[in-house]
């Protein structure tokens, strides 16, 4: 008896390797996957502005990065003791407005140049619900799509759902150009399994369902252009409670862990996937806590380790291992 469904996912064409870079922008989602790839030291950098959720303020995000366009003074606004900007996260808000520029400006830049050698941009979309700013709000413009509210005043924002067609013509003329610029770089769109339930839950399901349709409308206009089925594998395969964190919104490790090990039967190279086993290894040990790190035994553990993690690096000098192979190396 069959008891769960299996989401078929198509393998991408060509498979990623370790000598991708990957840049991945949208929701917390986005960060759970990019925290993946980076145990298992693969180049990625996620989510340069901070977590993003509705496709507009993602698509703001990417234009600013391709261009390379810096915030100034007059982009920000004070509110709560910080200085904060409508298109970042408040991660990057700071009491001094000199801190906050510095610190996003120096994002932009750096995801400038890292999209510009990226193998592979994952978008990760979580809400097609946008929250719009009225004329209440500091920095006030008309259709403003804030990326985070900084916990505004309610009145400062007008709520609004996208549509298919809104997103599909707005994220295929900035990607048009971009391939043509960049015609090795893959882009992977996900939607995210995580439940906006501050919307309702009716109101998340109409959400959901414009992002599906906008993303495989995208992925049908270009080649370079890939879905990749993470809410599916959640909500459909698992389908299950247990699967989500106590707060029934956000996926449990479980979850997560699945959708992960689909993403690397379906994205990457048989060879990485040979490489991501020795590094798993590694990084296995150089994470335990020995109960005994005098003896004789824990020194052999860690000669045995160090003489691992040299060959490794030495076959693949691109794998970022100093850390590891300092801590083994301490063995007297």
């Amino acid at each position: 008896m069959k008891w769960m469904l299996s989401t078929e996912v198509k393998p991408l064409s060509p498979l990623i390797s370790y000598r991708d870079s990957i840049l991945m922008v949208g929701s917390c989602f986005t960060e759970n996957m990019a925290g993946y790839l980076r145990d298992h030291k693969f180049s990625v950098m996620d989510n340069p502005q901070g977590i993003l959720f509705n496709p507009v303020s993602v698509l703001s995000c990417l234009q600013r990065i391709t261009d390379c366009r810096h915030l100034k003074e007059q982009d920000l606004f004070f509110y709560n003791d910080c200085y904060h900007s409508w298109e970042h996260h408040g991660e990057f808000s700071s009491p001094r407005m000199d801190d906050s520029l510095d610190v996003i400006n120096t994002s932009i830049t750096r995801a400038h140049h890292f999209l510009h050698d990226a193998g592979m941009l994952v978008i990760t979309l979580g809400s097609a619900w946008v929250y719009q700013l009225t004329e209440m709000a500091p920095l006030y413009q008309p259709g403003k799509v804030v990326a985070n509210n900084h916990q505004a005043p309610a009145n400062w924002f007008q709520k609004e759902l996208l549509q298919p067609a809104t997103i599909v013509d707005a994220f295929a003329a900035w990607l048009k150009p971009l391939l043509q610029k960049q015609p090795r770089l893959r882009v992977l769109l996900t939607v995210s399994p995580v439940r906006h339930l501050r919307e309702g839950t009716i109101q998340n399901n109409l959400s959901k369902a414009v992002l599906l349709q906008a993303v495989h409308q995208l992925a049908t206009l270009f080649e370079d252009v890939h879905y990749f089925p993470a809410y599916e594998l959640v909500v459909d395969d698992l389908r299950d409670y247990r699967f989500y964190a106590e707060d029934l919104v956000h996926p449990n490790y479980q979850a997560t862990k699945y959708v992960w090990e689909n993403w690397v039967k379906a994205c990457v190279d048989d060879e990485s996937r040979d490489i991501m086993a020795a590094v798993k290894d590694i990084r296995l040990a150089f994470q335990h806590t020995p109960l005994h790190p005098d003896t004789a035994r824990h020194q052999n553990f860690l000669k045995e380790y160090a003489r691992k993690t040299i060959e490794l690096m030495a076959a693949h000098p691109w794998l970022k291992l100093e850390d590891e192979l300092a801590y083994f190396s301490s063995a007297e």
